[in-house]
């Protein structure tokens, strides 16, 4: 066999809290204005209580309401499948697993996140939500479950995809969410999550009706990722394999690294390596410290890698990962040596992606390319050593509208941008 799939009861059932298990206990956020460290009645005007306590909670296990369950129960569990070709086509004695994400209704692993966030903020009394999206996987994965709990939504996209990926807005608006280019007030700049995340905030705050919705670098959106390595770690079993040498995923804000790798934190052997566009180098270029989520310095400061919030991506394909932050929670494993991190051009990550593509048939968004890539590394590293390393991979999501990317790069068109 080369894919395993598990029956729709073995959904995990409770999502996994990595805070437990961090060698470092985790800083407080500070308040933008007092400096102070934040309370839950500071984060009352944009997320639900229940959201609030799974932010700050410590808790090693956290219940999958009922409701929630049956709406994941559409796609989960997804697949593990095995990369038999990409193997033979790279004569690696390494076994390589990837868990397709691909297979949820937005085509990502957004979609995890973004039906208990519309739950939760439905059960709370919120008829409307406000949230920013890069490459368009996380505005279409909360319209998708805005609709499914009948929510108002308003998605600011940055400009730069907004212009490169006009079908993530179309599903957006099929899904009943409405999409802006942001920033709204600067039309004449391609954006960055940062600014984005300031437009939706700025609306969020002045309406009572109103929620605001992240999609990724926060406590609480990574808890709810964590069904993917649950699934994983029982699929491996499934499969006959022992625990994975090395765990790899993409890193943006570090949801889908998160997702995958936080369950095999307290596996001492398994090594997690979290992979980031060279353009927007948070992990392997920036600094540790106290800094703002967003642009114009209305969210809490964070202690994370950052290259600073009034940093202004290029305009690369991997909109998903253009952000000049990283979750606290993948910050402080990397700081403690827990997690690696490395960074790869564009020009490389759709080598590594169309060589994918060629083998084992499923084109990756551009997000997913880079830790396609550095899998591909791994297995010709195994390849030299002679080891038959098992490496685990999150194919987070699909490329098919992000095809003009594909048509770029096939077509020499594609700028290496350089970090």
């Amino acid at each position: 066999m080369t894919r395993w799939t598990l029956p729709p009861d073995r959904i995990p059932s409770a999502w996994f809290n990595v805070v437990p298990h961090l060698p470092t206990p985790l800083q407080p956020p500070l308040h933008p204005s007092t400096r102070e460290p934040v309370g839950p009645a500071d984060l009352a005007p944009l997320f639900p209580d229940a959201l609030v306590e799974q932010e700050v909670s410590a808790e090693p296990w956290i219940d999958v309401p009922g409701e929630v369950l049956d709406i994941l129960r559409l796609w989960r569990p997804t697949p593990l499948q095995r990369a038999t070709r990409l193997e033979q086509a790279l004569g690696t004695p390494a076994r390589i697993y990837f868990k397709d994400e691909s297979v949820s209704p937005s085509g990502s692993h957004k979609t995890n996140t973004a039906v208990p966030q519309a739950f939760y903020n439905a059960a709370a009394g919120t008829t409307r939500l406000t949230t920013e999206t890069g490459a368009g996987q996380w505005g279409s994965a909360l319209s998708f479950a805005a609709a499914q709990f009948d929510l108002d939504l308003k998605v600011y996209m940055v400009r730069a995809s907004y212009g490169q990926k006009p079908y993530r807005r179309v599903a957006i608006e099929t899904w009943g969410g409405e999409v802006v280019p942001s920033p709204v007030d600067e039309p004449d700049q391609p954006g960055s999550l940062g600014a984005a995340i300031s437009d939706a905030v700025r609306d969020c705050v002045g309406r009572d009706d109103t929620h605001y919705a992240l999609g990724s670098v926060l406590n609480h959106v990574l808890l709810h990722q964590t069904v993917i390595g649950l699934e994983a770690k029982e699929q491996l079993t499934v499969a006959g394999e022992r625990l994975p040498d090395v765990v790899v995923a993409s890193c943006g804000g570090g949801s889908n690294l998160g997702g995958i790798t936080f369950p095999f934190v307290p596996d001492a052997d398994v090594r997690l390596l979290a992979v980031e566009p060279l353009s927007c180098p948070t992990l392997t270029q920036g600094r540790y410290d106290y800094d703002f989520g967003d642009t114009a310095g209305l969210t809490p400061l964070m202690p994370m890698y950052t290259l600073g919030h009034d940093f202004v991506p290029p305009s690369i394909h991997a909109g998903g990962l253009r952000y000049h932050g990283d979750s606290q929670l993948v910050s402080s494993l990397v700081k403690d040596g827990r997690m690696e991190a490395a960074a790869y051009p564009q020009g490389k990550v759709f080598e590594a992606a169309v060589q994918f593509a060629r083998a084992e048939g499923k084109i990756a968004a551009p997000e997913c390319g880079h830790a396609i890539a550095a899998t591909i590394d791994e297995a010709l590293a195994a390849k030299e050593t002679g080891e038959e390393k098992v490496i685990l991979f999150n194919y987070s999501g699909h490329g098919f509208l992000d095809l003009s990317a594909y048509d770029d790069y096939t077509h020499g068109r594609l700028v290496d941008e350089m970090g």
